[in-house]
């Protein structure tokens, strides 16, 4: 397992449906080292700080496996960083990493916190409307990290699984369950209670099972 590309960048002016928009999806790839701290990357940035960033989303993660079918499903070749992703990994899958598990990379500590679930700014960047629906189908989501320990990580930085999270809840079941999931009881309580889970997903999935079915 290790970084195939390790991607930072600051928020841009881009347009969408006539409009302009902040965003941070554009990235670009430098070899490092980078600095990583409790926030995120030096040189990083994200515009919209409600939807993005924040502890529980310090480092975007995204498999580099997934962009051969991305290149054939939108018939182009993708650059680097193509998903707004910090760290394009191999090795990574989100039906095998699971919620809480630890990784070192270079000299710093990481866990697994929540998917990353897909926005329209995918179409903003690459064009076809369903392209967020497409993501949700496949599952290639992606995923993010907190961090336990700050340091300093660079393209090519080995990733080194230290313990496994409580529960063996895969990523790819936690995405499943914000995209379909609000009506399942037994598996909402299941996540609720597992507390390497974000904050902000738990809390959402105690609404879903508080409010009306």
């Amino acid at each position: 397992m290790k970084i195939m590309s390790l991607n930072v960048g600051m928020p841009v002016t881009a347009l969408y449906h006539g409009k302009t928009l902040e965003t941070g999806i554009y990235k670009f790839p430098v070899e490092g080292p980078v600095r990583l701290s409790a926030d995120g990357l030096t040189g990083d940035g994200q515009a919209d700080l409600v939807n993005h960033g924040g502890p529980d989303k310090a480092v975007c993660v995204y498999p580099s496996e997934h962009y051969a079918y991305w290149e054939q499903w939108l018939g182009k070749k993708l650059d680097c960083a193509a998903f707004g992703e910090n760290l394009a990994t191999a090795g990574l899958l989100e039906t095998e990493v699971c919620i809480g598990d630890i990784y070192e990379i270079g000299t710093a500590l990481v866990q697994v916190s929540q998917p990353r679930y897909p926005c329209f700014k995918l179409s903003q960047k690459h064009g076809p409307a369903e392209f967020p629906a497409e993501v949700l189908k496949t599952g290639f989501s992606g995923f993010y990290f907190r961090v336990l320990r700050e340091g300093e990580l660079a393209s090519g930085s080995a990733i080194v699984k230290v313990s496994s999270g409580d529960g063996g809840v895969p990523v790819s079941r936690v995405l499943h369950m914000m995209a379909t999931g609000r009506g399942d009881k037994r598996g909402l309580e299941e996540l609720v209670r597992l507390d390497s889970l974000a904050s902000g997903i738990r809390s959402r999935f105690q609404g879903w099972l508080d409010g009306p079915e």
